[in-house]
């Protein structure tokens, strides 16, 4: 099936993923909704495609090469090209102090967060180049964590870190060739994982609250509306950039 124009969403399962694949749909884009969650994947799906989009779910795991490798290909196999990617897949798993935490977890986090943006960037801009009317969007997922230092969360602060910098340094490198690529920094946004932890008293929703100068958390289609905007013919100039989507957390 060919279609005008086709979003790869990773870690869509739930939360910013799962909006961003809605609001991409909203916006006229088909979309590949990926995830290791078969059940809530295609819950999705069907849910854009109920709502008279176009919408597949492509179970992945972007932990390998050959695993992301693979998605991108379906992708194209399924709907004939891809113009929007959106890195979203991102796991956090710091529960204390640097000397505290285990190597394998920083690995883990490497892998899933570095890597898989990493290997994603490298078949979809390999996809881009090579298809007719060579170009396209890609927005990776990074952090406000990315952005500074974040106390109990050395690990998955370097991470995304790495995320910016993979960002800024691939947006000059296909700058020339119709590729934009950009990042969203997200604050505290009440995701169903964060909603879980405040319900088990893990973390306060009045103090994370108060972190933002707007004093609330972001929800997740915040956060969607402005990847579906870097993803739009009216950001057509903006490339290598950091978009936050903090609440002002950063201007402080």
């Amino acid at each position: 099936m060919n279609v005008s124009s086709v979003a790869l969403v990773t870690g869509a399962t739930t939360g910013i993923g799962k909006e961003t694949g809605l609001a991409l749909a909203r916006a006229g884009h088909a979309v590949i909704v990926s995830g290791r969650r078969e059940e809530a994947g295609e819950a999705v799906a069907r849910q854009i495609r109920d709502n008279g989009g176009l919408a597949a779910f492509i179970a992945a795991d972007v932990d390998t090469e050959e695993g992301v490798a693979a998605l991108v290909a379906a992708t194209v196999e399924h709907f004939g090209r891809l113009d929007v990617a959106v890195n979203n897949a991102g796991i956090a798993l710091d529960t204390g102090r640097l000397a505290d935490e285990p190597t394998s977890r920083f690995q883990q986090m490497l892998t899933t967060n570095v890597l898989g943006v990493f290997w994603g960037m490298k078949y979809q801009i390999r996809q881009m180049l090579a298809q007719d009317n060579p170009g396209g969007a890609i927005i990776n997922l990074a952090s406000i964590a990315g952005l500074g230092g974040m106390r109990y969360a050395a690990n998955y602060s370097a991470t995304k870190h790495a995320v910016a910098g993979l960002t800024r340094s691939a947006a000059l490198e296909y700058a020339t060739d119709d590729i934009r690529i950009n990042g969203v920094a997200p604050a505290a946004i009440k995701t169903d994982i964060l909603s879980t932890a405040i319900a088990a008293g893990t973390w306060d929703e009045a103090t994370i609250a108060a972190l933002q100068p707007v004093n609330r958390m972001g929800r997740p289609t915040e956060v969607a509306d402005a990847i579906t905007w870097l993803a739009s013919p009216q950001a057509s100039f903006v490339t290598g950039t950091i978009l936050n989507v903090d609440g002002g957390y950063k201007a402080q």
